[in-house]
């Protein structure tokens, strides 16, 4: 990417739906634009974790908005992100499919661990340069990050399921503020963040930073009631527990620093302060400027510079976890990005990334056992904390380990994509050429795509000198036969 470069992050969270426009200048990414819209998409989960109609259409009708503004950006130039309420919500795809239409770009729930490295990523890159040791604590609408790290590095991550709506919801439903209700929700935020707390007391770090909204609002009220700019403390959070009780309701409350859309979730953000304070031996924080959408947008950056792209590191990692041959794995990709790149249309170069990683975990299910292997690889890739990751992606690369091998019905409905059909079609017919385990003869060989038939040409001679392979290939057509694709294997 040039100097001048514009990126966008869209971060759809809990409470507030935002749009961060950034412009590219020597390495650092600089504010064009921000918006933000209260959207309480958290509040709108029922008791079967179903967003409702009104609450979905709040999302909806934002996201438009924000498109008129994304209107002509390169698809690989934004990055929509969605965090816990999309991760629990059951029907969250009817959700995401409509969403993706209206934005014009795709909406990555990404999972809780992966949540918090952007957000550490975010922080960090607008901080000074230092070696400090860093706790970063992101309360959002339905969950809180709590990462540990160095300069631009992440060495721990967790996810809890505690979050200002959420809390707000739960203990002070009715708006009421008072000594039991805070009581109780204190407990309660102590109760699911101390089995994660641990890794993240105070002896390992030396600066603690607070992010994203209710950090910020906490901060902002504290400051305009006359103490430290930017920074929160044990006291300043006691005081600010008083001036709530003294309110007595959430309405009621008129504080400096409080925006009208944060008054309703306060109470909960507060107590959940307040509980990572006391566990993690917290006196003094800090106010951060960054947040997910900042980790987003670098996140971009490092997608496109050679080398950086966090997810190829973290391929390399499941590998050697599951004990992956590592030159099959090789060979097998190497085939598969040939054929897919004399068949695939022009542009199909993010197609060609996740085909290579695929072809590269193909194998990963056979450390737990060889029968079925490609329905333990899809089931490992599923259900891992990938870092760089987002949920939809891993689900994709799961699809392609799942359908390597054996009938293809099992993949119905995801056929109908072309991507994915022609993707498999070059991982099948990689594997079906590697099966000795070696380098294969495919000199002349050829896979070509004509609309849904798919061809596979050799070179005079070839079917005689390699007969496994072209019985292989010829079954492969066979496999085809009962899907909307024809696979013609034309051998010589």
């Amino acid at each position: 990417m040039q100097d001048g470069t514009l990126l966008a992050a869209v971060d759809l969270g809990s409470n507030s739906f935002r749009l961060e426009i950034g412009r590219l200048e020597h390495g650092h990414i600089h504010r064009v634009e921000y918006r933000k819209e209260t959207v309480r998409q958290g509040g709108g989960l029922d008791e079967e974790r179903n967003l409702t109609p009104d609450a979905m259409q709040r999302g909806w009708d934002c996201l438009a908005r924000f498109a008129e503004r994304l209107s002509g950006f390169p698809r690989g130039h934004v990055r929509a992100i969605a965090t816990q309420t999309l991760r629990e919500a059951r029907n969250r795809e009817a959700f995401i499919t409509r969403g993706n239409q209206i934005l014009g770009f795709p909406i990555d729930v990404v999972s809780g661990p992966e949540e918090a490295r952007l957000i550490y990523q975010g922080v960090a890159r607008l901080l000074p340069q230092s070696d400090e040791r860093r706790l970063v604590v992101d309360v959002g609408g339905r969950s809180t990050e709590l990462i540990l790290g160095r300069q631009f590095e992440s060495s721990a991550v967790v996810s809890c399921r505690v979050g200002s709506v959420a809390w707000s919801a739960r203990y002070f439903a009715d708006g009421m503020f008072t000594p039991r209700a805070f009581e109780i929700a204190e407990t309660a935020a102590k109760a699911v963040l101390d089995e994660a707390a641990q890794p993240y007391r105070g002896e390992l770090w030396d600066v603690a930073y607070g992010s994203s909204g209710t950090a910020g609002a906490i901060g902002s009220m504290l400051a305009a009631a006359g103490r430290e700019q930017g920074y929160i403390t044990r006291a300043g959070l006691d005081w600010l527990r008083e001036q709530l009780l003294r309110a007595r309701h959430a309405d009621r409350v008129r504080l400096e620093g409080l925006k009208d859309d944060r008054r309703p979730v306060i109470g909960g953000g507060l107590c959940i302060v307040r509980a990572v304070f006391e566990l993690l031996g917290v006196e003094r924080m800090a106010v951060a400027q960054g947040a997910l959408r900042q980790g987003a947008l670098y996140d971009l950056l490092d997608r496109e510079r050679p080398g950086t792209d966090l997810r190829a590191a973290s391929v390399r990692a499941l590998m050697r976890r599951f004990a992956v041959d590592e030159a099959q794995a090789a060979r097998v990709a190497q085939l598969a990005l040939r054929l897919f790149a004399g068949a695939a249309p022009p542009g199909s170069e993010r197609a060609a990334r996740k085909l290579q990683w695929a072809a590269e975990l193909h194998e990963i299910g056979c450390r737990i056992s060889h029968q079925d292997y490609h329905r333990h690889g899809a089931y490992i890739l599923e259900h891992a904390d990938a870092v760089g990751f987002a949920l939809p992606e891993l689900h994709a690369l799961g699809l392609l380990v799942l359908g390597h091998r054996g009938k293809l019905r099992k993949l119905e409905a995801g056929l109908d994509d072309p991507v994915l059909a022609l993707q498999l079609m070059c991982l099948r017919t990689a594997i079906a050429l590697c099966h000795a385990r070696r380098a294969p003869d495919v000199q002349g060989l050829t896979l070509r795509l004509d609309g849904r038939r798919c061809s596979v040409r050799s070179r005079p001679g070839w079917a005689a000198a390699f007969p496994q392979s072209a019985h292989l290939l010829r079954e492969e057509a066979q496999a085809w036969q009962k899907t909307p694709w024809e696979y013609v294997a034309e051998l010589a």
